[in-house]
């Protein structure tokens, strides 16, 4: 269990139910342990499709927990899933890049028109607030850096282009239902609890685990393409301030660190502290197609809108991760 209490402190008043999609995938997973250790109710929904019981097997026997077991994609599920609940923590998504290139048809489903059965299922029971996961990826072949709100460029996959439609009806539905929803667009997200396996599985864990099993890690490119790491309790924290502030609603934040590191730079990190002693060998592979040269987050707005601040940097969330792992 990661020490949410000191990192939240004071960013809930009074108890609330919340309903979290996705909540046996990994960043959902945190959202409810997080919530749970604050004394909140939690409603969890999830078909397992993606996410792992053994992710929620903490909260399974909690009192303050209930599962649900089912899809977004389902209108009926959803309304079962938000009756009586005030905040919706919305993370049922597919969210591979290179996947959605290969069927688009599945990320449209899930993550467009499952999206919009959340909303209307939240409007009709009188949801106060969902805050939703974006991404960077709506930012597109757009390469001014850092990365800010009000500026974004053509989509690069189905996966971009379904985040960028999540914003769109998001700020519909508020504007148009008074529906109060605020997006989160995550820079690359890493935490425990994160999938190594699979061909689309996230370059953090999987390069861990490359590491920690003695294989070599593959690198899509020359390794000078940057990212901004963004560790996963900063998502959590970041979720409950826009669950709380009267200016989040019909808006869209960048969620990252604001810092860029290289793809080589992650690599020797990820050997240091996994490794520590052995040459941070990679093997090198072609670009994928649909990816960005570079990203890093302006958090400018989340910071004046949203009292947003990282509580946890790069090297601190490898180490969280070394530490769960032990």
């Amino acid at each position: 269990m990661t020490h949410y209490p000191e990192i939240l402190s004071g960013l809930i008043t009074g108890r609330h139910k919340w309903l979290v999609t996705g909540a046996a995938g990994f960043i959902g997973s945190h959202l409810a342990e997080a919530l749970l250790s604050l004394g909140q109710e939690v409603a969890g929904l999830d078909d397992f499709s993606r996410g792992y019981r053994e992710n929620v097997s903490f909260a399974l026997t909690h009192s303050s927990f209930t599962l649900i077991e089912g899809s977004i994609t389902d209108i009926d599920t959803c309304r079962e899933a938000v009756r009586g609940c005030d905040y919706v923590l919305h993370h049922a998504a597919l969210a591979s890049v290179p996947e959605s290139l290969a069927d688009p048809v599945s990320y449209n489903a899930v993550n467009v028109s499952g999206f919009v059965n959340v909303l209307q299922a939240s409007r009709e029971h009188n949801v106060k607030r969902v805050i939703y996961a974006s991404s960077s990826a709506v930012y597109g072949d757009n390469e001014t850096m850092p990365k800010v709100e009000g500026i974004t460029g053509k989509s690069l996959s189905p996966y971009a282009l379904t985040k960028y439609m999540n914003e769109e009806y998001a700020e519909f539905f508020t504007r148009v239902y008074g529906l109060e929803c605020a997006g989160l667009r995550y820079f690359n997200v890493f935490g425990p609890r994160q999938d190594p396996n699979g061909a689309y599985a996230a370059v953090i864990p999987r390069w861990i685990s490359a590491v920690e099993s003695g294989n070599v890690p593959v690198i899509y490119g020359d390794g000078t393409q940057s990212r901004d790491f963004c560790a996963v309790q900063n998502v959590v924290k970041a979720n409950l301030l826009a669950a709380a502030s009267d200016e989040a609603p019909g808006r869209v934040f960048n969620i990252g660190c604001g810092v860029r590191t290289s793809l080589n730079e992650l690599l020797g990190k990820i050997y240091a502290v996994f490794a520590p002693g052995r040459e941070a060998l990679c093997v090198h592979e072609p670009p994928r197609d649909g990816d960005i040269l570079h990203s890093s987050a302006s958090i400018e707005l989340a910071q004046r809108v949203l009292n947003y601040s990282p509580s946890v940097y790069l090297e601190e969330g490898l180490s969280i991760i070394h530490d769960y792992q032990a």
